[in-house]
């Protein structure tokens, strides 16, 4: 099914998923990025279109990183009880599974370790095409609050509980 998004005319789209801004500007312009709440958690996802492939025809791993990154952050509010926070990196381990070539559907999911006063400990499994591409574990500073804005209101997605 063809999706037409906001910044791209025609981008190939699994059905359930919806266009979000997460991360902020730096993951705008590293997008389209794409969400659902699929069996009580978030998911993130991304058609590799040829601004994230490297020389070699595969995904850049600096898209994935960030993919990765916000995936797991992210994911945190929504999965867990705890207040929307600013939640820097303070590590991100990617191992580097698979491929995710140029066209490739890449989505991956988050599981939330543990929270405590201070950090965030999760870890998650992305897949391009279905076949595991990445896993990744990450830890993540509770900092301050994040103000309301218009894109919180973008990942109220269908299924997905009120908080």
């Amino acid at each position: 099914m063809s999706h037409v998004t906001q910044t791209h005319p025609a981008i190939d789209v699994p059905a359930g998923w919806t266009q979000v801004e997460a991360g902020g500007t730096f993951a705008t312009h590293s997008g389209p990025l794409f969400a659902r709440w699929h069996e009580q958690a978030l998911e993130f996802g991304f058609r590799v279109l040829p601004q994230h492939a490297n020389p070699g025809g595969g995904c850049h791993g600096g898209m994935l990183c960030t993919f990765a990154d916000i995936l797991i952050s992210t994911a945190a509010h929504y999965q867990v009880d705890m207040p929307r926070q600013f939640l820097p990196t303070i590590s991100l381990q990617m191992d580097f599974v698979g491929r995710a070539l140029l066209g490739s559907w890449v989505h991956g999911r988050a599981q939330i370790l543990k929270v405590t006063k201070n950090l965030v400990f999760s870890q998650g499994l992305i897949y391009a095409d279905g076949e595991l591409a990445v896993r990744t574990s990450g830890v993540f500073r509770r900092g301050p609050l994040l103000p309301d804005t218009g894109s919180d209101h973008a990942l109220a997605l269908p299924g997905m509980p009120r908080r």
